[in-house]
C-alpha cells in the first residue's frame, strides 16, 4: 500500500427497478478481479435503494485502480445493453433454477 494507504473509490450505480439492480449484481459479482491488478472490488445493493448498486475500489495506485474501474465500466456497459436489448424483467425472481 502507499504511505498514505489504499485509494479508495465508491460507485453508486442506479437502475430502472430492484430487479435490474439484482440482475446486474449477479452478472458483475461473477467476475473477480485477478491478482496482478492488485485492487478489491467489493459489490452489493444498497440497503437504502434496491435499485442501486454499490461498488467499491480498493487499491494501492491510482492507475491500478483506474484500470479497474474502466474494467468494471465496459462489463457494466454491456450488461446495460443487454438488459435494453431483452427489455424489463418480466418476472420478480429469476425461475429457471
Amino acid at each position: 500500500m502507499s504511505a498514505s494507504g489504499p485509494i479508495v473509490v465508491s460507485l453508486k450505480v442506479p437502475f430502472p427497478s430492484k430487479r435490474e439492480a439484482e440482475i446486474a449484481y449477479d452478472v458483475l459479482r461473477i467476475d473477480t478481479e485477478p491478482k496482478r491488478s492488485f485492487i478489491e472490488k467489493h459489490l452489493k445493493l444498497d440497503q437504502a435503494d434496491p435499485s442501486r448498486l454499490i461498488v467499491e475500489f480498493r487499491g494501492e495506485t491510482a492507475k491500478h485502480v483506474r484500470v479497474g474501474v474502466t474494467s468494471f465500466f465496459e462489463s457494466l456497459i454491456l450488461c446495460c445493453e443487454t438488459l435494453d436489448q431483452f427489455g424489463p424483467p418480466t418476472t420478480e425472481q429469476y425461475q429457471h433454477y
